[in-house]
């Protein structure tokens, strides 16, 4: 118990170390925000061209609109295949060393990061859910004189959003986890600050706890605020 005390004092409290877990927490939690904001935006924008494209007839792909809603869509295939098809470790280190090399804050290469990645992942998930729905619902809001768009707005991102959740929400907890990799750009996120009290008091196992306990409890967290929303849905739908 006092060799308990004592490493825990020795990690934590002496020179303050406690700090590294704390500020690091802080930089994993402003990476993980920004990029589910900016990846559920990259994402969604990426579904509904896939699907608008996915639901052409054969007479609207020979139009103008048709040829660039088939340009952007052989885009968004291509951004989806490589985005999915490469490791998020080696698109960091690209982004870091190639593409964001002048980029004076670690943070703006993270979250460009993480938003690139978790958006093709994200396409996919409202490519689903807006393709599950119903074509009676298109169908019911053109005849309604609703153009496309405000179709999609008010009739069928709602229904689909309500299908896409159990899986979003496995995206987000995803992209929380996926953040621990930022150390390897020198970003001192949560992780990385608990290998830097490792490094300094050459003590692995509590440092290493206090990150993984954090990471789950996060998780936990999510997990019970996300069950939460979706049975408030449930109860809207029952009404």
């Amino acid at each position: 118990m006092n060799s308990f005390i004592d490493d825990f004092v020795q990690d934590f409290i002496v020179d303050d170390r406690w700090k590294f877990i704390a500020k690091g927490l802080g930089v994993t939690l402003e990476v993980t925000a920004l990029a589910l904001i900016f990846g559920t935006i990259i994402g969604l924008i990426i579904g509904i061209i896939r699907c608008a494209h996915d639901q052409q007839s054969v007479n609207e792909r020979r139009g103008i609109a048709g040829v660039l809603l088939n340009f952007l869509n052989l885009i968004s295939k291509v951004y989806v295949t490589v985005i999915r098809g490469t490791p998020v470790l080696v698109q960091l280190l690209i982004m870091y060393f190639i593409i964001l090399v002048s980029a004076k804050s670690k943070v703006v290469v993270a979250v460009a990061t993480f938003s690139i990645n978790s958006g093709a992942y994200v396409a996919e998930i409202f490519r689903g859910g807006i393709m599950s729905i119903d074509k009676g619902q298109m169908e019911a809001g053109r005849s309604l004189g609703l153009n496309y768009v405000q179709t999609m707005r008010y009739t069928i991102i709602p229904q689909a959003m309500k299908a896409c959740l159990p899986a979003l929400a496995n995206e987000m907890i995803a992209l929380l986890k996926e953040t621990s990799i930022c150390g390897y750009i020198g970003l001192n996120e949560l992780t990385r600050g608990g290998d830097i009290i490792r490094g300094t008091t050459f003590d692995a196992l509590l440092p290493l706890f206090a990150v993984a306990l954090i990471y789950l409890t996060f998780v936990m967290i999510l997990s019970y605020l996300i069950s939460i929303f979706e049975r408030r849905l449930r109860k809207s739908d029952n009404r």
